[in-house]
């Protein structure tokens, strides 16, 4: 890795309850990972300690801690909770189903024009965007790679704006369970090294008798293809 670049390495939280439920969990404590989210947690604990860490930041949501508990623990590290990389606050969207928040006329905005949008009684993509990259701006390193464990909409808005997109491009990106995302920052300029890398997790796609689906609602990240 150049000298003049920081390394963040986006974890996205592996396969949760509410993925299953096919619900819009938000900042909803009691959703912890799924039985495929903990086999997913394993196949990406392996693929993280081969990694060299400065700092681990995890969202506050137990199901980001329970993504990277594994890696902690043998790698012998601890993990800091930042505020910033929480999940969106959905307000009363919180905790219904996708299928259902899709037929109102706001999600339409959401797919489009996101930076336009307030959910209701609750948080704009604004606001979580500029909380989540100060994150990065607060505790990237000089030479060295911190790993971000967060959710799907929290991970994309980084990316636009760590590569100088606009906030509209966010629908652009797919983020799912359990994924590593990898972006180098510069003072100058950033470079995305790696999207959505879901490769560790091919044995579960293998072992399945169904064929892969394709991804789910374009809010919250999804539930993957596996």
């Amino acid at each position: 890795m150049p000298s003049e670049f920081s390394t963040i390495y986006l974890i996205r939280h592996a396969h949760s309850t509410a993925n299953a439920a096919g619900v819009l969990a938000g900042q909803d404590r009691s959703v912890h990972l799924s039985e495929l989210g903990s086999k997913q947690a394993e196949l990406l604990t392996a693929v993280l300690t081969k990694m060299k860490f400065a700092k681990v930041l995890t969202s506050p949501m137990p199901r980001c801690r329970e993504t990277i508990s594994g890696y902690l623990k043998i790698a012998n590290k601890s993990a800091a909770i930042a505020p910033g990389l929480n999940e969106m606050d959905y307000g009363n969207w919180s905790g219904r189903k996708l299928k259902s928040l899709a037929k109102l006329k706001l999600w339409n905005v959401i797919q489009s024009r996101p930076s336009l949008v307030r959910f209701p009684d609750g948080e704009s993509f604004i606001e979580m965007s500029a909380r989540a990259n100060q994150v990065i701006a607060d505790h990237r390193k000089v030479g060295a790679a911190i790993c971000l464990v967060a959710h799907g909409d929290v991970i994309k808005a980084i990316v636009a704006a760590q590569l100088g997109l606009s906030l509209d491009h966010l629908q652009q990106f797919s983020i799912d369970p359990a994924s590593i995302t990898v972006i180098r920052i510069s003072n100058s300029r950033s470079m995305l090294v790696k999207l959505n890398d879901t490769s560790h997790l091919s044995v579960l796609s293998n072992r399945s008798s169904s064929k892969s689906k394709p991804a789910g609602y374009v809010l919250g990240g999804g539930e993957g293809r596996i």
